[in-house]
């Protein structure tokens, strides 16, 4: 697939089955298919999510934190592939932490990197930062359709 980086929503859309309200990925700032991935979310303060996580104290789920990460790693996979009808779905989730918590308005930057990819199965492991702070880390598996 030819899509130069920086990338906007439109070339993640040719990639990834994923569209709003749950695509997690504002952009991808840099990528190297099948290896690693940088990618943001402009965490928009009018997500409706924040009226009821927490109210009077919004922060994003941890859940959508993982997702987000889950689809920017599976961007990098996907994108090499060249397959329009290809899916990833989660396998698991080791060893997540959670050390920041991330507000509307913040600028969510998620990074992959791909450490074993079969034509089925990978495994990524990815970081979630706001500026130089680090909000989440984990191991994410995958299966591939």
């Amino acid at each position: 697939m030819d899509i130069a980086f920086p990338c906007s929503k439109e070339d993640i859309e040719k990639v990834l089955p994923h569209r709003d309200p749950f695509l997690w990925l504002t952009r991808v700032v840099e990528c190297v298919p099948g290896k690693s991935v940088r990618a943001e979310l402009d965490v928009d303060p009018d997500l409706s999510l924040f009226k009821g996580h927490f109210p009077g104290y919004p922060v994003l789920p941890g859940v959508i934190i993982m997702e987000a990460l889950a689809q920017a790693a599976s961007f990098a996979i996907l994108v090499e592939r060249d397959d329009p009808d290809a899916l990833g779905f989660f396998a698991g989730i080791d060893g997540a932490k959670f050390r920041q918590q991330v507000k509307p308005g913040d600028v969510l930057t998620l990074e992959a990197e791909i450490v074993k990819a079969s034509r089925r199965f990978c495994v990524a492991e990815v970081k979630a930062s706001v500026g130089d702070v680090v909000c989440a880390t984990a191991t994410q598996k995958y299966m591939l359709a």
